[in-house]
């Protein structure tokens, strides 16, 4: 049962590289949420069974609760290889994969990723945000942005995917900040919006430039004991904004969805405002609830 006393008639399942995090549901209704750190980085294939049994717990009744999954769950490595769908196509272009369980109190449903030919990418689990996007937000047509370790650029249009661009913007500055020189320079926390300001302007101008830019925020520090909350955001700022001139093809002129954890996302939706852009900020477990909603009712239907 759940906190409220009543049993879900479905768990709805967003399951990263880093985290697992489920919500009991009655229809489209959330009725309670849980979170583990039982992500796919730290599961072996047979762990992603005992993982989602632990942490259901409760809310599994005696007949086979339906579970539907997003996210590395379905990766190769993951609880099984639930495949991609090619764009163009819809975001949920394919049908959820079933995975093997031995718990008769599980009917799992894994949804795959999709993928593009040329140039060559992946994506796995924002296909369902931006479904999700699209049930609450029907008709949009222009660009959605799904900022995280790997950013993700989608155009759609008539409801479908046509194309999508990823970027390692995340990845690339946690790998700078822990892993480089910059270290050194790099505190875990602190901001500075003028300098991130700064920075993504100086990065839009002269992409180029970029390499040159990040040792010099070790100089500084060096010279001039450079404050490290600046260091902080200019290092994020360089790199949102080398991105965003990789990324001009999709955002210039084009209504701009951004879906993400207010963190991340805040920046994005900052940067492109000083490009001259209105973009509408969605939370991104809203629409992870939402797609994993539309994955349900499709599986039901096809079912009929």
């Amino acid at each position: 049962m759940t906190e409220h006393g009543a049993r879900p008639d479905w768990i709805a399942a967003d399951w990263g590289t880093t985290n697992l995090r489920i919500w009991a549901m009655a229809g489209a209704t959330d009725l309670a949420t849980r979170s583990s750190d039982r992500g796919m980085g730290r599961l072996a294939p047979g762990d992603f069974e005992p993982a989602l049994v632990d942490l259901a717990g409760d809310w599994l009744g005696p007949g086979a609760t339906p579970v539907i999954a997003c996210g590395m769950v379905g990766a190769r490595q993951g609880w099984t290889d639930a495949g991609y769908a090619t764009v163009p196509c819809p975001p949920l272009g394919a049908l959820p994969v079933r995975a093997p369980s031995r718990d008769p109190r599980l009917d799992v449903w894994i949804l795959p990723g999709l993928s593009q030919a040329e140039p060559p990418d992946v994506m796995r689990g924002e296909e369902t945000q931006i479904a999700g996007f699209l049930a609450l937000n029907p008709g949009f047509d222009g660009v959605i942005c799904l900022p995280g370790t790997h950013t993700k650029w989608a155009q759609v249009s008539a409801g479908e995917v046509v194309s999508f661009r990823s970027f390692m913007t995340g990845e690339l500055f946690g790998l700078l900040a822990t892993q480089s020189v910059l270290r050194h320079s790099i505190p875990a926390a602190g901001w500075d919006d003028a300098a991130f300001a700064d920075a993504i302007d100086d990065a839009l101008s002269r992409p180029e430039a970029l390499a040159a830019r990040f040792f010099a925020l070790r100089a500084d520090a060096l010279l001039n004991a450079g404050d490290g909350s600046a260091a902080r955001a200019r290092l994020s700022g360089l790199l949102i904004g080398a991105e965003l001139a990789a990324a001009r093809p999709y955002w210039l002129g084009q209504p701009v969805a951004v879906i993400g954890a207010e963190a991340v996302a805040r920046h994005y939706v900052g940067a492109l405002s000083r490009l001259g852009l209105v973009p509408v900020q969605t939370d991104a477990g809203a629409t992870t609830r939402a797609g994993l909603c539309a994955a349900w009712r499709m599986i039901r239907e096809t079912a009929t």
